[in-house]
């Protein structure tokens, strides 16, 4: 799905309500993921939520009357995409957020636009690197350091809880670039994509839950507020959230709505705040601003823009972590 006939200055009022949604419902899902952790292993919670995401979106699918992709090649570039879109960075946000507070977990998330440049340069080659993009990395590197708080020295488990979270970010950076490169051409839908990466992450974790974590736990056997956060992960988080960032980048264009980074972490603090009681150290949300900074300078939001054309939307929308 691309941002070509999409109209550059769309009515305010026509895309804000589900731009501002979006990053609530991003924004939370650090929240539930906290909640979650607290009776799930971060294995079985991601299982849990990606297979919840996965139901919905084949719903969604059914009442569209779209299908999935039939091609083993797609199918084998989604497994790729499963494993570092959604698999990993689920689990190891789960594992961050067992160590961390669950605000500064929607702070690491925001770093995945500084992660995925250098990769797109370097790596997969879809992306060239400026000046402006160089001075945006290095301002986000100074960011993630405020953010980690170095000067104080490092080691011990909330140290290693942020590095699983940047960890996290990093997967994105991976999948983000990749799908790029290998998936975005498909003739299929971003939704009919989507659902089959979920699918494919599921078979993954499926495989691979039981020899790390044990069984998963019976439904039944968890608390009402953790089986509604894992549903509010897969549903909302996933597959709501989907259908709602489509419409986005219908209405209001595909670089207006990839902007909705720099609200989620406003709302994960927000709501961290708010529901967990959880505070911040004054170099964290100091650093998080030099983060979005850096973010903002290296897709030209400061300065000289880019051309409309020349911004894309995924073919998939990573299923965050968000």
């Amino acid at each position: 799905m691309t941002a070509d006939i999409t109209p550059d200055r769309a009515a305010l009022r026509s895309w804000l309500p589900g731009f501002v949604a979006l990053a609530a419902i991003w924004g939370s899902s650090f929240l539930f993921i906290k909640v979650g952790v607290e009776e799930l292993h971060p294995l079985h919670l991601t299982l849990y939520r990606v297979v919840a995401g996965a139901v919905t979106l084949l719903v969604v699918l059914a009442v569209l009357r779209d299908r999935l992709p039939t091609e083993p090649r797609v199918w084998a570039h989604l497994a790729v995409v499963a494993a570092f879109g959604v698999a990993v960075p689920f689990t190891l946000f789960g594992y961050g957020e067992q160590r961390v507070e669950s605000m500064l977990a929607g702070i690491w998330n925001a770093t995945t636009p500084l992660i995925v440049l250098p990769l797109a340069v370097l790596v997969f080659r879809t992306e060239r690197l400026t000046v402006r993009r160089a001075v945006g990395l290095a301002l986000g590197f100074v960011g993630v350091l405020v953010v980690l708080g170095v000067w104080q020295g490092v080691g011990g488990a909330h140290f290693v809880g942020q590095l699983m979270c940047f960890g996290a970010a990093a997967c994105y950076g991976v999948a983000i670039p990749y799908q790029k490169k290998f998936v975005a051409g498909s003739t299929h839908s971003g939704l009919s994509l989507s659902a089959a990466q979920l699918l494919m992450a599921a078979a993954q974790l499926a495989v691979v839950a039981p020899f790390v974590a044990g069984a998963p736990p019976v439904p039944t056997g968890l608390s009402v507020e953790v089986v509604a956060s894992v549903l509010a992960l897969g549903a909302l988080g996933t597959g709501l959230a989907f259908v709602i960032n489509m419409r986005n980048i219908r209405v209001a264009g595909a670089s207006t709505a990839s902007t909705v980074t720099y609200l989620i972490p406003v709302f994960a603090v927000l709501i961290g705040a708010l529901a967990l009681n959880e505070r911040l150290t004054w170099h964290q949300p100091v650093g998080a601003l030099i983060v979005l900074l850096g973010v903002a300078v290296s897709q030209g939001l400061i300065g000289r823009r880019r051309p409309a054309a020349d911004v894309a939307a995924p073919a998939i929308v990573p299923a965050t972590s968000r």
